[in-house]
């Protein structure tokens, strides 16, 4: 199979178009035939070394965890899909070699997902770990409709996610967000708010009881996060475990396929988007990881394989 792939850590240098053996399909498993694959900043994070005291990397690496395919080959006691199925996945594995951006990577059937009808198949690629990472978070702190939430990054990929999601269950949603981006946020619907200096005393004027949900996708908002959560309030970081010492959760996304499903429910019922930015060739994931590096687009990057 073609498959991008690197075979030290580094920049994007290191990458190359590589023929690979089509991966063995074991228990539990599914073999899909990718359609296209989105990239994310921990894409480029692994490739650096960024994760190598936790995951161990075996060479040549794939890079990717994100996905949207049909199912090739299913393996031993795989009764809830078959050939043909249109998939997608947060394909996570436990160790760092066998990615998304190839013609088929195998997925746990614990992790996978029929892909919704209303998304194309680079939407449906971009939805898994941003969404999943959102709404894991959102329901981990228990957010309703009698939540007040406020998103730190709400025009970011993660972000924006969250918007949606938080909307979806029912809460009133304060984002923060550059001026520029303001109007995609109230698209989204949020009430905008911009970052910076005095950003607690524009949230706490909107919300004077403070806000009962706070979640932070960006970084360096505890302080922030604790002026303006209510005394009964719940947060959490995806990237400052700081939070910990600060009466919050930090959290890392898990590939749980019935989660997926969810957030593939709410996308065919109109109330989640994924906006794709751009959409590179299979040989070109070096200039995709590059535009990801800028962190200035606003959507999903997405290979088609």
């Amino acid at each position: 199979m073609r498959a991008m792939a690197y075979e030290t850590y580094g920049g994007t240098e290191v990458l190359s178009e590589m023929r690979l053996p089509v991966p063995k399909v074991g228990p539990g498993e599914v073999l899909v035939r990718v359609k296209c694959a989105a990239v994310n900043p921990v894409d480029w994070k692994i490739m650096a070394g960024g994760l190598d005291s936790m995951m161990d990397a075996f060479y040549p690496v794939v890079p990717g965890w994100d996905m949207a395919g049909t199912v090739e080959r299913v393996g031993l006691d795989v009764p809830e899909y078959a050939e043909g199925d249109e998939v997608m996945a947060y394909a996570r594995k436990d160790h760092v070699r066998g990615g998304t951006f190839a013609e088929f990577v195998t997925v746990s059937v614990s992790a996978l997902a029929h892909k919704p009808a209303s998304l194309n198949w680079a939407e449906a690629a971009g939805l898994p770990l941003a969404g999943l990472t959102a709404y894991q978070l959102l329901t981990r702190l228990g957010t309703g409709k009698d939540d007040t939430v406020l998103i730190h990054g709400a025009a970011g990929g993660v972000g924006s996610m969250g918007v949606q999601i938080a909307r979806a269950l029912g809460a009133r949603v304060i984002g923060t967000a550059s001026p520029r981006n303001h109007d995609r946020v109230r698209e989204l619907g949020a009430e905008p708010v911009a970052y910076g200096d005095g950003l607690a005393e524009r949230v706490l004027a909107l919300a004077p009881d403070g806000v009962t949900v706070a979640a932070d996708f960006v970084g360096g908002v505890v302080d922030v996060t604790r002026k303006v959560l209510h005394d009964d309030g719940r947060h959490a970081s995806i990237t400052d475990p700081t939070v910990l010492g600060a009466g919050g959760q930090w959290m890392w996304v898990r590939p749980v396929g019935s989660d997926l499903a969810e957030l593939g429910r709410l996308a065919d019922a109109g109330q989640l988007k994924v906006p794709v930015a751009q959409i590179f060739p299979l040989a070109e994931l070096a200039a995709a990881f590059e535009l990801s590096q800028g962190g200035h687009t606003a959507g999903k990057i997405v290979i088609e394989v």
